[in-house]
């Protein structure tokens, strides 16, 4: 307790007015960060900045490592971005049926040369960082403990003279505080800013478009002191601009302060962020950072056997509050964690939306965090003008299509054109407007924006397929994402099985939707469109192929060919013998050509598809492989085998987001089932897992689900309804569906034998 009381008392002295009032305040604060199994916990601190630990509230973020022996805080904010416009993209060439010419006349080069020549010229558009925080802490003596509670998003770290630090970044401000106690006098934080005027010729080392700040082109941006504050100004391009501010004061022997980044792009100051916050007072910002925790965890939990895998979730979970909120954007590459280290982020940190963003919001549904979610659908539904605008540009459509790769406002990035153009982009972004309905059940929702944006993407793949020879709906040209790489053969002239998929169901979807409003015309026309659609191709083995010219034959990381089984659930094994020999089939094949060129989302996109096969062994251990292969110390994804067991040939570590997301969703799936209209409880859970529970995760149907296994059998289970409605529920011992119709806030108990 001698702990928790020194907390108390230094953290009082930053309440305004001084200290007259602190043992009063002191009293009421209760800052004791809650230890769990799964919080990050380690003996020294990280050297490298993509092994920090994380902390973030979805808008601003903090990193904490060690640099040359000095403590950092690495700094970043979401809205800090260069949006100068892509100069290719500008002429008349930039447009989909250019680019058709020159596939039809097989002479693909100049379309490469004219749109896609800033992929690796001009380093912008692109994320950029912040700036850092440092702090000779050689002074402090070694690092004894480092480690982050996740249920109190809080970060400490000790040292062997006996000081200590606590820092979080407030829950619900653009605002960071730190707390050293026991540090000599003298000991103060030194505001660090990017090079941007450094070796403009300084390379990223990865091939990955992680060029040197200085390329740029930004003139330095000064540091300045002004009233106790130390403030820095970057001017950045077109106007663009950020500040970061820092305030901090000694009491005894303990120091403490906050800072907070802003953009022009925003209505923050940093400077009034950073006062506002002193005068209210590390304590009373505590309380309320505290409170969106507390609150976060209540929303669901899991209780697994396996350690490694619950530990990993819990810490996924952690990440997803810290990148993901309401009101905030949505997740990127990055998130607020971008990369300190004097160059760009790998991939520019933007928004990969041939994969990266859809994955970073699969577990949101299930695991109750809805409002997390909607960062992701209200950043695209205010959007929607921008898309649509592209759209009638781009393609010459209407309705709407999103570009495969972004920049903050939604506008095209460079990149291969086969999936930065991708024609059914648009609709996988669509499949969480349509998950958000289903699983909130949410009428005003689904008249509002849910069936709006589903039906502008169903209406421009109407425009952009046509008809062939056999009386199918196509589209001339295809693609699946990354195969065949950037070559003239990455665009198929036959209907590849990603782009049918992401097809059949924005119609299907839309009549779906259009049927539950009511609209009775809406929901013929494009079910009638829907069953234009030719079927899936098939290889010899009866496996999903990636078309019907191209079986899938050799190891890749994308797994677009099964889009059908998951995420779309169009092919489920639920359906028949038939869909189960594919779903099968498919799974054995990506099994027979191995993982040689998988990246870390492939083991956990694996993790999902076996457990959607009901298949709890092989999807725990495509999950464990992720967790214990594919992350650096921190948690965070790395893309490559990081232990070099052969796991996979790619090696490398540019850090990613969604392998972690797409991690949790797994380990969701194996719990809990819905998406066939039935919910399912422990469908696929190994049959080693004689003790497994979960607390309140979210089914389709606004039905929240808690459940327990003990000795190999479920001995509690209990549905909460919402909204109301139908509940559908297989029984799991005997396998029946119960049937019973429920009232808003009504819960149901199933009787078992215990």
């Amino acid at each position: 307790m001698r702990d928790t009381h020194h907390i108390l008392l230094a953290l009082a002295f930053l309440a305004l007015p001084p200290l007259a009032s602190s043992t009063a305040l002191a009293r009421k604060l209760r800052i004791e960060p809650t230890a769990t199994a799964g919080d990050l916990r380690f003996g020294d601190l990280a050297s490298v900045w993509d092994e920090g630990l994380p902390l973030g509230n979805a808008t601003v973020g903090q990193l904490v490592w060690q640099k040359n022996g000095r403590l950092r805080f690495s700094l970043d904010r979401t809205d800090l971005w260069d949006l100068r416009p892509i100069e290719s993209f500008q002429g008349e060439h930039f447009s989909f049926d250019w680019i058709s010419q020159h596939i039809r006349s097989r002479d693909y080069d100049p379309v490469v040369r004219e749109l896609e020549r800033e992929i690796g010229g001009s380093p912008a558009p692109s994320k950029i960082p912040g700036a850092a925080l440092e702090f000779d802490s050689g002074r402090l003596g070694q690092v004894v403990g480092s480690s982050i509670s996740l249920r109190s998003a809080v970060c400490e770290v000790r040292w062997d003279s006996g000081a200590r630090l606590l820092t979080f970044v407030q829950a619900d401000r653009p605002v960071g505080w730190f707390l050293f106690e026991n540090v000599p006098e003298g000991f103060e934080p030194q505001l660090l800013t990017p090079d941007y005027g450094g070796d403009a010729e300084k390379q990223g080392d990865g091939g990955l478009g992680d060029a040197a700040l200085a390329r740029l082109g930004y003139k330095q941006g000064p540091v300045t002191q002004a009233d106790g504050l130390t403030l820095y100004h970057q001017q950045g391009w077109g106007g663009f601009s950020y500040d970061v501010a820092l305030g901090w004061q000694r009491q005894g022997n303990a120091v403490a302060g906050a800072w907070s980044i802003t953009s022009s792009l925003s209505s923050d100051k940093a400077q009034q962020e950073v006062r506002q916050a002193l005068r209210r007072g590390i304590g009373k910002s505590f309380a309320r950072h505290q409170e969106y925790w507390s609150s976060f965890w209540q929303k669901s939990s899991i209780t697994l056997p396996d350690t490694l895998l619950q530990n990993q979730y819990d810490r996924e979970m952690y990440k997803l509050g810290s990148a993901s909120r309401t009101e905030s954007y949505p997740i990127s590459l990055q998130a607020v964690w971008t990369a300190d280290d004097g160059r760009l982020p790998p991939w520019r940190g933007d928004y990969h939306h041939d994969l990266n963003t859809q994955l970073s919001y699969w577990p949101v549904y299930a695991a109750n965090h809805l409002d997390e979610g909607l960062a992701y659908i209200n950043t695209l539904w205010a959007q929607r003008p921008t898309h649509k605008a592209f759209t009638r540009r781009f393609y010459g459509k209407d309705g709407l299509n999103v570009p495969g790769t972004c920049a903050l406002d939604g506008q095209p990035i460079p990149g291969w054109l086969q999936y930065s153009f991708s024609q059914t982009t648009g609709a996988w972004l669509a499949q969480h407007f349509y998950l958000h309905w289903k699983y909130s059940a949410d009428a005003d929702f689904l008249a509002s924006r849910g069936y709006p944006y589903v039906k502008d993407v169903a209406t421009f793949l109407e425009q952009q397929t046509q008809t062939d020879s056999a009386g199918r709906r196509v589209l001339e040209f295809s693609s699946s994402p990354e195969i065949n790489n950037n070559s003239l053969s990455a665009w198929f002239t036959d209907f590849t099985n990603y782009d049918l998929a992401l097809t059949r169901f924005a119609f299907c979807a839309a009549s779906e939707m259009a049927d539950s409003l009511g609209m009775a015309s809406d929901a013929a026309h494009w079910r009638r469109l829907s069953e234009e659609l030719p079927d899936f191709a098939l290889d010899a083995t009866g496996a999903l192929a990636i078309s019907p010219s191209l079986p899938y034959r050799s190891s890749h990381r994308h797994f677009s060919h099964a889009m059908a089984i998951h995420p779309l659930g169009l092919l489920d094994v639920s359906q028949g013998s038939r869909q189960q020999a594919i779903v099968d089939s498919t799974l054995a094949g990506l099994h027979r050509h191995g993982p040689d060129w998988w990246t870390g989302y492939s083991y956990s996109w694996l993790g999902n598809l076996e457990a959607r096969a009901k298949h709890g062994d092989e999807a725990a251990e495509a999950l464990r492989t992720f967790a214990q292969c594919f992350c650096l110390r921190n948690s965070f994804h790395a893309n490559g085998d990081q232990t070099r067991t052969g796991k996979s040939r790619f090696t490398y570590r540019p850090f990613t987001l969604e392998g972690n997301f797409a991690f949790a969703s797994g380990v969701q799936e194996m719990l809990l089932q819905s998406h066939t209209g039935i919910i399912e409880v422990f469908p696929a859970v190994p049959e080693a897992w004689r003790d497994v529970s979960f607390r309140e995760l979210r089914a389709m149907g606004a039905f929240l689900v808690s459940a327990e296994r003990k000795g190999g059998r479920v001995v509690s289970l209990s549905v909460r309804s919402e909204r109301g409605g139908l509940l559908r529920l297989r029984h799991p011992a005997t396998g029946d569906v119960i049937l019973k119709q429920m009232k808003p806030r009504q819960t149901f108990r199933l009787a078992l034998s215990k």
